[in-house]
């Protein structure tokens, strides 16, 4: 008998206007600093004829993602924190919930797809051309691409269904699967399912083939028998395992549970790391442990 909701209100971060005020600042600064980072990393690669490798253009695939993912989620969150726009329509609210969560899909696939060519590399360096040719590299990328949002379709389909009939206040600064199982009052266990069954999916299957890739990868490292070459073999593959690290850690803690509604505000802090400084820290490290890079820059 409750009335369906139409908008949701995003309650962004709470505390006085003074410390909203910073938290812009650094959201503002750290959008400016992953956009120009990332732009900067794809057009280095396109420019420079050292850089036309594989490696490379999986790097740029992943940079051009985060542009994307931390644009979905910033400009609109710095407009929640100023109060200029705290509302989101329903309609919106699923768009912006299907886009982010299928640009995270892609990059578990992005960075299960650069670690095989890691794999590659390293294990079979001799006919690692040969392997990894320019048509894989691009059926594998587009692959990612298109893995990563049909993956996420059957949840924003079952997001889409359920019903709200108030409250409409969401603890968060963004629009996410946690947040609107908490607010519904139809049953959510369809949706809870299958956000727990493609979240093993997609998040632990592509992260447990990283690390099989890893195992290989770090096993043939310690059979290199000079210092040099151990060391060499390693700086290859190392900004991506730093990547790697980061980006697993909090999305296996935000969507790798059997019941999603616990802890919005705990939620709110993950997501902040894994929205607005993962992107920004992505090209930092394959920047500054990259020697190609550094030498193309």
């Amino acid at each position: 008998n409750g009335t369906s909701v139409e908008k949701f209100i995003l309650l962004g971060f709470p505390g006085t206007w003074h410390s909203r005020v910073s938290l812009v600042v650094v959201f503002a600064l750290t959008y400016s600093l992953t956009v120009t980072g990332n732009a900067s990393i794809i057009a280095l690669v396109w420019m420079n004829n050292n850089l036309q490798k594989p490696m490379y253009f999986f790097l740029c695939n992943l940079s051009f993602l985060e542009i994307w993912y931390t644009t979905g989620v910033v400009p609109k969150a710095i407009r929640v924190m100023l109060g200029t726009s705290q509302t989101i329509s329903f309609n919106a609210c699923i768009l912006q919930l299907f886009f982010l969560l299928s640009l995270g899909s892609t990059e578990c696939f992005l960075l299960s797809v650069m670690a095989y060519d890691r794999y590659l590399a390293i294990c079979y360096p001799l006919r690692y051309r040969s392997l990894m040719n320019s048509a894989l590299s691009v059926r594998l990328a587009l692959s990612s691409w298109l893995g990563g949002f049909l993956a996420i379709s059957p949840l924003a389909f079952l997001t889409s269904r359920l019903i709200f009939c108030g409250p409409k206040i969401i603890n968060h600064f963004l629009c996410d699967i946690d947040s609107c199982l908490a607010l519904s009052c139809s049953d959510t266990w369809p949706l809870e399912l299958a956000t727990f069954l493609v979240s093993i999916i997609v998040v632990v299957a592509s992260c447990v083939l990283t690390l099989v890739s890893y195992v290989y990868i770090i096993s043939s490292i310690l059979r290199i028998q000079s210092a040099h070459g151990r060391k060499k073999a390693f700086s290859t593959c190392s900004a991506h395992l730093s990547v790697v690290t980061i980006w697993y850690g909090s999305t296996i803690f935000l969507y790798v549970k059997p019941s999603a509604q616990n802890s919005l505000d705990l939620n709110k802090l993950v997501n902040t790391f894994n929205t607005v400084l993962t992107p920004l820290l992505n090209p930092f490290i394959y920047t500054l442990r990259n020697k190609e890079v550094k030498q193309a820059l």
